[in-house]
């Protein structure tokens, strides 16, 4: 069998890749940067704008990065696939109904992706099945978790607001991979989009807390009053270092983002684990 994946170099992607090649699969991966091909393995450079070389036809197709350039790209795919699963974000949902127009234009993008490539995939005879993390963590590359990881460690102390207790569901990488191996020959998940949450869900704080204690040094922990973290959030912003720190973003920290991971479970027996942070956030 044979699979592309796009955002191959990716978090997602990265654990992806050695799944399908254990499982026999060969393997053409997209890279924007040039990588070295591996038994089962072969690298293109490109992107999802212009790829050379890609295969006239493949069994799967599988996109780990953003869901609205790969459904452009797949209204007239130069590939041919039975198969998709792309990744999309539970963004769709949590951000619709924010004050903040980006986030909202953000899940208007990821739904209106979601519905045109179901709607692609059946106009070729294709099935599709999207996939929607929540926080993604464990590889050290993810703009929540490891970000602040990353401050903490570089600082030893990490601020948050007073309050931030909203429930999260923090989600391993190599779960997100095992569920889009594990959907591939489940017929009920054709056409369908599911929620994947972590195994476990735990406050902000917490959540927050258990990340910083699997750091060298153990950095603080530090409830900050919200108006002064608002002000800290702001001034980081205009200084170009405050990405997703935004009003909304902040507010949501006391608000509960759970999702059912039933769905996902009875079709395809999904069983993320627990929440299990290591160094690298």
């Amino acid at each position: 069998m044979r699979a592309l994946v796009f955002g191959g170099s990716g978090q997602i992607g990265a654990a992806l890749l050695p799944r399908l090649r254990d499982s026999g699969w060969e393997v053409v991966a997209v890279s924007r940067e040039a990588r070295g091909d591996a038994p089962g393995l072969r690298w293109l450079r490109g992107d999802l704008a212009r790829c050379e070389g890609l295969p006239a036809a493949v069994d799967a197709i599988f996109s780990c990065g953003p869901l609205d350039h790969f459904a452009r790209w797949y209204q007239d795919p130069p590939v041919q696939a039975p198969r998709v699963v792309a990744f999309g974000s539970t963004s769709v949902s949590v951000k619709q109904d924010s004050a903040d127009r980006d986030e909202r234009d953000l899940a208007a993008r990821l739904a209106g992706a979601e519905q045109a490539l179901f709607a692609t995939a059946a106009a070729h005879g294709a099935q599709a099945t999207v996939l929607r993390p929540t926080l993604v963590y464990g590889a050290g590359r993810d703009q929540t978790i490891a970000r602040m990881a990353r401050f903490a460690a570089r600082r030893g102390w990490l601020p948050i607001p007073s309050g931030a207790t909203g429930l999260r569901q923090p989600v391993h990488v190599d779960d997100l991979a095992a569920a889009a191996m594990a959907v591939l020959d489940v017929p009920a998940t054709q056409g369908r989009a599911y929620a994947l949450p972590g195994g476990e869900t735990l406050p902000f704080r917490t959540m927050v807390a258990r990340t910083l204690a699997a750091l060298p040094g153990k950095p603080r922990l530090v409830e900050l009053p919200s108006p002064v973290f608002a002000m800290l959030a702001a001034g980081a912003r205009l200084a170009g270092r405050g990405t997703g720190l935004g009003r909304s973003a902040i507010a949501r920290l006391r608000e509960d983002l759970v999702f059912d991971a039933g769905p996902a479970r009875a079709d395809f027996d999904y069983a993320p684990r627990a929440f299990q942070p290591r160094r690298e956030g």
